[in-house]
């Protein structure tokens, strides 16, 4: 697996997010209505939520209509920002069997595959919003 699971289940709570911001008026979506629905550990994503939260992404409110919401829009976060706010970009700089030193001076066998792989990822996180992922969901009737 790529990404860890937290990181994992910030992209998938951020896009189910967007899903339900795209469906109707509400700004904020319950904590509780997420992790219901992703089959997830309300503690668990509560704490990645968090992390999105300390990150500038999200934005939080309690109370009866409380929960989450984007700081900005959709169309404007890129799943770079979800990747870094959870697992950090080492998965961009690190060799690829977690040899020390790894670099053009002393490359492992993976080297020149891997970072050239990890250009390919940077540019397509970089590229790749929640909006345009969410909206993939709806027209292609894709799983989250």
């Amino acid at each position: 697996m790529l990404f860890s699971k937290a990181c994992t289940y910030a992209v998938r709570a951020s896009i189910l997010i967007t899903l339900k911001e795209m469906e109707g008026e509400r700004k904020f979506i319950p904590l509780r209505e997420l992790s219901d629905e992703l089959g997830l550990s309300f503690h668990f994503l509560t704490k990645i939520m968090q992390k999105l939260t300390e990150a500038h992404l999200l934005d939080s409110y309690r109370g009866p209509n409380g929960g989450v919401g984007f700081v900005r829009p959709a169309r404007e976060i890129k799943l770079i920002e979800i990747v870094d706010a959870i697992d950090g970009m080492d998965i961009l700089t690190e060799c690829a069997l977690g040899l020390p030193g790894c670099g053009e001076e002393t490359p492992c066998p993976l080297h020149n595959v891997w970072a050239k792989r990890r250009e390919d990822l940077k540019k397509m996180w970089s590229s790749t919003t929640l909006g345009s992922l969410a909206r993939d969901i709806s027209v292609n009737s894709l799983r989250n």
